[in-house]
């Protein structure tokens, strides 16, 4: 998804011809949810010249209360008019950094976090790093009393499946087209493996415009579901005994247009530097999976049984492990980051993605022999033998082991470290200390 690169007079212009009349400024709370302030139009010069402030203190991961005060600054790059409008007219949108009230750049934003650690890279001597995901998520009926999403599934479909056994068909074009509306390059999209579970895949775009896009991909999909009577939900497992949603990562790093993963003079066609960066990413994954998987329910999804990776390994031939390096070379050339899950949030992901591959440069640490054999078939023994460890198997081991990992920790900074382990704490307290109806169903007479 390419975007123009709009100046402000190119934004007066798009307001005036297109009838617009409300700006919705939007930006990305610590645990990935969009957050938004709606303006009139007639408040359009005090955004573009960044006078426009906002209460910090409501939202998650931000500031308390007597620093409330906070600015933001339009991303001009990211100007969207959303297709849907209203009946007073249409609504733009446009993604913003927060600043603090003194003009200083405000690192609990995990948009400017990413904006940090991109700069590190670019001190390394690297230009972009180009990021393609394949977000997945369920369609469920909603209750046509309530109107509040119910546990049923708008179909019984699987793997590339068609209407009529694909009733999610009509709704995947919709969204389709509206991405297209909005610039997105939508490469394909299709039914999932379990029932009501649907993929939408567009074109990679460098790091910061992924993670927005990401973000943008979620709130059309949700929107569209609405009107077709569904309710959209990115949550990695909601029902047992199904595959699960996820979102792949695919990522490649390049420098001044040449991609730096790609070598024609290896066998395997890839670099000295696609294996340090892999490198970084296998002895870094236990420890960033609390960010690419941050939610309680993110490990029903990290299990064997149902495709989703568990073993920390990578291969070039098997969907196994949890990095693949798919078959294509050149410019194309790059490492498939499979455990992610479309729950996490894509700044805060992707920096610490990131951190870890160039900690593998830094470091010059060696990737692991591949793993081409079926990792989910093998032993326990055949594993450690082949020195394949597990991911952590819940949100509390996850955190233990992100607390233990100083590069982790740093790409996230030191703001929005303290306060997504105390966030996640909290939630995981509160999960232990619930009594779930398997439990009840399982012991209440035997015991």
């Amino acid at each position: 998804m390419t975007k123009p690169a709009y100046s402000k007079d190119d934004v007066r212009r798009i307001v005036k011809d297109e009838n617009v009349q409300f700006l919705r400024l939007m930006f990305t709370d610590l645990y990935g949810t969009i957050k938004n302030v709606e303006v009139p139009v007639s408040q359009l010069e005090k955004l573009l010249d960044n006078k426009l402030m906002f209460d910090g203190s409501s939202i998650d991961g931000f500031v308390r209360i007597e620093e409330s005060d906070m600015w933001l600054y339009p991303d001009l790059s990211t100007w969207t008019i959303f297709p849907w409008g209203s009946e007073h007219g249409k609504i733009a949108g446009v993604v913003c950094e927060v600043y603090n009230a003194d003009r200083t750049p405000f690192m609990g934003d995990p948009r400017n976090n990413l904006i940090r650690v991109l700069d590190e890279m670019k001190e390394l001597g690297f230009t972009d790093f180009n990021i393609g995901t394949e977000p997945e998520f369920f369609l469920f009926k909603l209750d046509p009393t309530t109107g509040e999403p119910s546990l049923k599934l708008n179909d019984q479909g699987s793997y590339f499946d068609l209407a009529p056994v694909d009733l999610g068909e009509n709704c995947r074009r919709e969204i389709v087209l509206e991405l297209e509306r909005l610039g997105f390059d939508v490469e394909a999209s299709h039914h999932e493996v379990a029932p009501g579970q649907h993929e939408v895949d567009f074109k990679y775009a460098d790091a910061l415009h992924a993670a927005d896009n990401i973000q943008l991909f979620k709130l059309v999909v949700r929107t569209v579901a609405r009107k077709h009577g569904l309710h959209a939900t990115f949550m990695p497992k909601p029902l047992s005994s199904i595959n699960g949603s996820g979102m792949h990562v695919n990522m490649s790093l390049f420098a001044n247009n040449e991609n730096v993963f790609y070598d024609e003079k290896t066998e395997s066609g890839l670099s000295e530097n696609a294996m340090f960066f892999l490198g970084g990413l296998l002895k870094h994954a236990r420890n960033f999976t609390a960010i690419t998987n941050p939610i309680v329910n993110s490990y029903k999804r990290l299990v064997p049984g149902y495709e989703a990776p568990v073993y920390v390994a990578w291969s070039g031939h098997n969907r196994s492990p949890l990095v693949r390096v798919p078959i294509a070379r050149g410019v194309s050339t790059r490492l498939e980051l499979r455990s992610v899950d479309p729950t996490a949030n894509p700044y805060l992901a992707i920096a610490a993605i990131l951190e870890a591959g160039l900690d593998g440069l830094r470091n010059k640490i060696e990737a692991p022999k591949p793993v081409d054999r079926n990792i989910y078939v093998m032993s326990e023994e055949e594993r450690l033998q082949n020195e394949i460890v597990d991911l952590p198997s819940t949100l509390h081991n996850a955190l233990k082991a992100l607390k233990e990992d100083d590069v982790i920790l740093a790409s996230m900074g030191e703001h929005l470290a303290a306060s997504f382990l105390e966030g996640k704490r909290i939630e995981w307290d509160a999960y232990r200390q619930d009594v779930s109806q398997w439990e009840r169903k399982q012991y209440l007479e035997q015991y």
